[in-house]
């Protein structure tokens, strides 16, 4: 199992939903289309997508502690 990190090429604003299709073997493409579509009904997703972009590490830095 890899670890979860932000990727540092191909992503848009901030990796998540590049880190997010990477570890569930989907599309970029695909969970962006979710992540916006979620954002259509009521809850905390934008704050989730904030907090994971601040917490999970970069690619880069993954690397480096392993």
């Amino acid at each position: 199992m890899t670890a979860l990190a932000r990727p540092t090429h191909g992503r848009m604003i901030g990796g998540v939903c590049a880190a997010l299709a990477k570890r569930f073997g989907t599309s970029a493409t695909t969970m962006r289309v979710i992540f916006v579509l979620s954002c259509l009904l009521p809850g905390p997703q934008f704050l989730l997508y904030i907090a994971l972009w601040v917490l999970l590490p970069s690619e880069s830095k993954a690397r480096q502690a392993w």
